[in-house]
């Protein structure tokens, strides 16, 4: 009996070490971690650099902003930052797909421990997550088929709907400033995309990403380019990681100083924007332009 004990034991713990490792290799965010407070889970500036790998949650599927190419890739503005991102903290990258909704979610569970997809600083979302300094402006807009370009959202239709997607500034915009305009809600960019070009009447979403559609994809026009407050764009990490923060934010300060974001729209951007949009988008040093 007690043989059969001892070889049940040994099997048990080969079986708990295997199940380990195999947790552990598909992203690097078994490495030690820290929780803060309010119970999120991090990883501090030291275990990722011990770990040497740093998870960043980006999209897969905004691209000029952040895809993934033929070649299966990642590319775009943010995966241009985050690459040099890496590269100065003396550690390898790891891009984790994310979607609008779940960004938060993957901060908070420790996915990820920065998050680079287009992430607007709102008041209720820093009660969530901590802001790095902002590197990009924007604003909402509105893009329409060219057949019926929508130009204010005043007398609505009713029984017209506007796709947005889960979890974005464009959601919760309309529904605080337009409860009457039926919101038509998607997860992705894709589907979003295929939506309005399935016959959807607008989608609302950052004027950055609209533009680029409308530029894309002849037939269809941004009639309200800029809708609601001026916002900016910033790397973001879970409430409480103190030094990954301030490691961001210095590296933002360093960074402009050599005009990288500016380097990083004409190697990712100009394509579709052109240079009319440089100034107004681009923020450089963490300075923007109400500083």
């Amino acid at each position: 009996m007690k043989k059969f004990t001892k070889v049940t034991a040994a099997a048990l713990a080969a079986t708990l070490s295997l199940s380990l490792a195999a947790c552990g290799s598909s992203a690097s965010t078994d490495a030690a971690s820290t929780a803060s407070a309010d119970g999120a889970v991090y990883r501090t500036l030291d275990e990722i650099k011990a770990d040497g790998t740093i998870n960043i949650g980006v999209f897969s599927d905004k691209n000029p902003f952040g895809y993934v190419d033929e070649n299966g890739e990642y590319q775009g503005y943010d995966i241009y930052f985050g690459n040099r991102l890496a590269e100065d903290l003396g550690v390898k990258v790891n891009y984790v797909s994310t979607e609008a909704a779940n960004r938060i979610e993957y901060l908070q569970t420790g996915k990820v421990d920065v998050i680079l997809a287009n992430f607007t600083v709102t008041p209720e979302r820093a009660e969530e997550v901590d802001f790095a300094l902002p590197y990009m402006n924007v604003a909402l807009g509105v893009v329409s088929p060219d057949s019926s370009v929508v130009t204010t959202l005043d007398n609505w239709n009713a029984d017209d709907q506007m796709i947005v997607i889960s979890g974005t500034t464009a959601e919760t915009y309309l529904t605080q400033n337009y409860p009457d305009i039926p919101l038509q809600k998607y997860d992705s960019y894709a589907t979003a995309k295929s939506a309005l070009e399935n016959g959807g009447v607008a989608w609302a979403n950052d004027n950055t990403e609209v533009i680029a559609f409308a530029k894309q994809n002849p037939g269809y026009n941004v009639g309200i380019p800029s809708l609601g407050s001026q916002d900016t764009i910033a790397p973001a990490v879970s409430k409480g990681n103190e030094t990954l923060l301030n490691a961001i934010n210095d590296e933002i300060k360093a960074l402009g100083e050599e005009n990288f974001f500016h380097k990083d729209y004409e190697a990712t951007l100009v394509d579709t924007y052109g240079t009319d949009y440089e100034s107004s988008l681009v923020v450089e040093g963490g300075v923007t332009s109400a500083n």
